[in-house]
């Protein structure tokens, strides 16, 4: 069982940044692959980022390439995501997610524990 922390989000002006956290109960943390998902009002959930478990495999979504930055430290048990250049169609509540596998998941039905989310909204 993982429970999951996110922290971090806020209002921003467009091309600003911010660093979203996600604090993870348990003793086996580096074992989970973690990925964060983002959603707006009556929209489908959507993929972001997410990272293996040693942090060797990532991926991103197209939308977000070059401007996020997904890491974890094991050690701590947290997984980030580093929000550059946002725009204003970053507006979302952002999710951490987690799931014991091999390869960084983008599959929002791929991920068994999440977080109750995270507001970002940037402004114009």
């Amino acid at each position: 069982q993982v429970q999951l922390v996110e922290s971090g989000g806020g209002l921003v002006q467009a091309g600003g940044s911010l660093r979203l956290s996600c604090a993870a109960s348990g003793r086996t943390f580096s074992a989970y692959v973690m990925g964060w998902f983002r959603q707006v009002p009556g929209k489908e959930r959507e993929f972001v980022a997410a990272m293996s478990w040693s942090g060797g495999m990532t991926n991103y979504a197209d939308s977000v390439k070059g401007r996020f930055t997904i890491s974890r430290d094991n050690a701590k048990n947290t997984v980030y995501l580093q929000m550059n250049s946002l725009k204003p169609e970053d507006t979302a509540v952002y999710y951490c997610a987690a799931d014991r596998a091999i390869v960084a998941l983008t599959g929002k039905y791929d991920y068994d524990y999440w977080g109750q989310g995270t507001q970002v909204t940037v402004s114009s």
